[in-house]
């Protein structure tokens, strides 16, 4: 069981709005000081083939002048592979990628692309970089994971976020909770993230099996209203209220 729930703040929209404009501002790398000083526990950035948002540069300097770990998302490409073991993180999340999606639609397919993510989860652990696969609420994806010795799995909570009514929305949430149940039970360290935001995050945070969450789109959005400080530690604030109300800490 996890007390202190970490959350890692995904800086990439912050590189979305430099990169509509050029230039070199606003400074993802400022975002991810900001983040660390509004009680983040770790950053996350994604690397896409497209660089549509973050650049090779952003990660080198993420790397070296932000003193928080960093988790790496790209594809199982060997390009993006080769900038991982050049760059050093401290983690990896393997996520799926289609240049045509405006985000991630879904978890790996670890159960269909077994052999092909095989190679990606043993190099990267050769590299002293610890390994995540961002995959769907599912027994098997879970299973997939752990015979690919990945230590850690993130559980995408999109449809969760998505859900149009509270049945549906109780539904995903069990779906959820299940899957964190047993992927823990298997040995996994579980984190969970997509989509979470002030109004859905606290039944996520409350499951004491989760070890962190990724949350990066809703604060950056929240950040032109408040301020990226105010909008971090007020997630901070409902991720430890959750935890205490549950009894975890």
């Amino acid at each position: 069981m996890n007390a202190k729930l970490r959350l890692g703040v995904n800086i990439d929209h912050v590189a979305t709005i430099r990169n509509a404009r050029g230039g070199d501002l606003p400074d993802p790398v400022r975002a991810a000081e900001l983040a660390k000083a509004a009680g983040a526990d770790g950053i996350t950035a994604h690397l896409r083939e497209d660089r549509r948002h973050i650049r090779d540069a952003d990660m080198q300097r993420l790397r070296e002048e932000v003193d928080l770990p960093l988790n790496f998302e790209m594809a199982a490409t060997d390009e993006m592979l080769a900038i991982a073991i050049q760059t050093k993180p401290h983690a990896v999340c393997l996520v799926p990628e289609k240049r045509e999606e405006r985000t991630t639609e879904g978890g790996l397919d670890v159960v269909g692309g077994h052999n092909h993510l095989k190679r990606f989860v043993s190099d990267l652990g050769d590299a002293g970089i610890r390994v995540s696969l961002f995959i769907e609420a599912s027994e098997a994806q879970l299973d997939a994971a752990k015979s690919l010795g990945a230590p850690v799995v993130e559980i995408h909570t999109g449809a969760y976020c998505d859900a149009k009514t509270d049945e549906e929305r109780a539904r995903e949430l069990d779906r959820i909770r299940h899957a964190v149940q047993y992927g823990a039970g298997i040995g996994l360290e579980i984190h969970a993230g997509h989509g979470l935001n002030f109004e859905t995050v606290k039944p996520i945070a409350a499951m004491p099996e989760i070890a962190e969450l990724n949350i990066g789109h809703f604060l950056i959005g929240e950040a032109v209203f408040v301020g990226l400080e105010a909008a971090i530690a007020e997630m901070r604030r409902l991720m430890d209220e959750a935890r205490t109300q549950a009894g975890y800490a």
